[in-house]
């Protein structure tokens, strides 16, 4: 997804092990969660620095990885910081919003 899209920004929010097993194809920003604290902590660490990363009114997320606490803080981050949201995947015909 990260080398098929035409993307301003690359934010990755992944703990420790993501940062450390993953190399994107094109350069991206990394948030390291610690996902052990509670959903409250998570989302407040997502968005205390999302905040300096994103300048823009909207994002496009992608959640096929990770937990239901995670994507839960995540969406809760990026509503609490006033960003439109549009989900996307990959598909068999490429990158599309659902």
């Amino acid at each position: 997804m990260i080398a098929d899209g035409d993307w301003k920004k690359v934010i990755l929010i992944t703990n420790d092990f993501g940062k450390e097993n993953f190399t994107p194809e094109k350069p991206a920003d990394f948030i390291i969660v610690d996902s052990t604290q509670g959903l409250k902590e998570l989302r407040n660490q997502i968005g205390d620095q999302l905040k300096l990363k994103i300048k823009d009114t909207e994002v496009a997320v992608n959640l096929v990885s990770g937990t239901g606490k995670e994507h839960m803080a995540i969406i809760s981050a990026l509503l609490k910081l006033g960003l439109g949201i549009r989900l996307i995947a990959l598909t068999k015909d490429g990158i599309e919003e659902i």
